[in-house]
């Protein structure tokens, strides 16, 4: 098992990592690198028509790489970090393989001190996207990881096991809709009843 400063070092360099957040185990390379983030597809063997979200340590890093208008940052500030994930303009860094040629990115703070941590090292947004191959369960422990994960991944950030239960809600701030709903479905729902449109 890998500490958190040789997991960064392990993103800068363009491979993939298993890292713990406050609901699964993620799979994470440099959301920037196209060529990282084609590797998590490959390691997912996920579609590419499927966009990826990428997570960032704060708000102010977020708002860095993407264009929230003032409603999708009041929002952002209200609930990150948490088991949230806000889909937002895109900035002129994001690749296109993370977002499947769209113009939105789902953003995502964790929740967890030890997914922050190695955030915060690598110095660079990074993908976040369950460490499973597309249609099998999300981890939880490493020993639950597929070996086809694990044999992709350069580091594995051993955790113990993560708290688990629903992924995170997917919101689009400015539609007012949730895509997904898991945790904290009902307080999104509510902010967006009482907070006004811009």
């Amino acid at each position: 098992m890998t500490d958190v400063a040789d997991a960064a070092a392990a993103v800068r360099d363009g491979d993939l990592v298993v890292f713990p957040t406050e609901t699964v185990y993620g799979l994470g390379a440099d959301a920037l690198d196209p060529a990282a983030v084609e590797r998590v597809f490959e390691a997912k063997e996920r579609s590419r028509d499927k966009p990826i979200s990428l997570a960032v340590p704060d708000v102010d890093a977020a708002v860095e790489h993407t264009e929230p208008t003032e409603r999708e940052e009041r929002f952002m500030r209200a609930f990150l970090p948490g088991p949230v994930t806000v889909v937002v303009e895109r900035g002129p860094d994001v690749p296109d393989v993370l977002t499947a040629g769209r113009e939105q990115v789902g953003v995502r703070v964790p929740d967890h001190d030890v997914a922050l941590d190695l955030l915060a090292a690598a110095g660079t947004p990074i993908t976040a996207t369950s460490a499973n191959v597309s249609g099998n369960p999300s981890a939880t422990r490493v020993d639950e990881l597929d070996e086809r994960i694990r044999e992709r991944a350069a580091a594995v950030v051993d955790d113990g096991e993560t708290e688990g239960g629903t992924g995170s809600t997917v919101v689009d701030v400015e539609a007012g809709e949730l895509l997904r709903e898991g945790a904290v479905a009902d307080e999104v729902r509510a902010w967006l009843a009482e907070q006004p449109q811009s």
